[in-house]
């Protein structure tokens, strides 16, 4: 893969709660990183990611740009809150500007700086339709999704599964005790059992107080990470619909803490974390040529 129009280009390695994000400025360029040269950088030294977040020229007037989101493994996903709002700090920084909006495969996210290095951004309505999440047949209830498992298999104890889309489809399962879980193995195989068709984000949480729940979330396309925003939503979103939570709560992730709140207002979910900037590197073309 050498010559690879990337090399030469600066990126910059940040976290959100954990989550390891990178932010490649590509504005003005034509294009987009392809699977195999998102897989390479995550391969390079110093540069292994959660996700990606690749920034494009504007699609839509009044956003400042358009963001592709890329996880390890090449693959592109809807929404990363952790990841956007590592963007936002990036923008509003160089825009000189505590508040503005990008645009994802998802729609239009809005973003405002709430602190030196915290920011929250509206992760916009959760979608609960079997359809929308989506599942590979209709159910009568997507809080409460059956995954059938075998007579004796250990996944049939999780019970079953909490479902929603916050950008990216979602099964979340309350458990009694997270250190009874195999959140590895169990995700694994959530993630892609057939009913996802689209596989899933597998969130498995504990219940600390009505505002508060602790979480291990495996990302598909990733594996197990230390924080995913659009999980920590999702987990919100499930707990409030199943009675345990409360629509304003804190996800206590491997890596920080979440605060999500779930308006009833206007059914927006809005999330509210940490940024910490990392470093700035440049893409040599040894990165892609390894890949080749």
């Amino acid at each position: 893969m050498s010559g690879s129009t990337l090399a030469g280009r600066r990126i910059q390695r940040m976290n959100g709660a954990g989550n390891k994000i990178l932010v490649l400025d590509l504005r003005g360029a034509p294009g987009a990183p392809s699977a195999e040269e998102a897989r390479a950088i995550h391969r390079a030294p110093g540069l292994d990611y959660d996700q990606m977040m690749t920034l494009s020229t504007p699609r839509t007037p009044g956003t400042a740009a358009y963001v592709r989101i890329y996880n390890n493994d090449g693959s592109l996903a809807g929404a990363c809150g952790n990841g956007t709002r590592c963007v936002a700090d990036r923008l509003s920084r160089e825009l000189r500007v505590t508040s503005l909006a990008v645009e994802t495969e998802a729609g239009v996210i809005a973003c405002e700086r709430v602190g030196s290095a915290s920011y929250r951004v509206d992760m916009g309505p959760p979608r609960l339709g079997w359809r929308d999440i989506p599942l590979a047949h209709a159910v009568e209830d997507t809080r409460r999704v059956d995954l059938a498992w075998a007579p004796g298999d250990p996944l049939a104890a999780l019970g079953p599964a909490a479902t929603a889309n916050m950008g990216n489809p979602h099964a979340a399962f309350f458990v009694p005790d997270l250190a009874d879980v195999d959140a590895a193995g169990s995700g694994a195989r959530i993630e892609v059992h057939p009913t996802f068709p689209e596989k899933v984000n597998v969130t498995f949480a504990h219940i600390d107080a009505p505002d508060a729940a602790t979480a291990v979330v495996w990302e598909r396309g990733v594996g197990l990470t230390l924080a995913c925003g659009s999980a920590a939503c999702a987990t919100v979103v499930s707990g409030v619909r199943l009675g345990l939570l409360a629509r304003r709560a804190v996800v206590r992730l491997p890596g920080g803490e979440l605060l999500i709140e779930w308006r009833e207002s206007d059914d927006r979910v809005q999330m509210t974390g940490p940024v910490e900037f990392e470093g700035e590197f440049v893409l040599d073309d040894a990165i892609f040529e390894a890949a080749a």
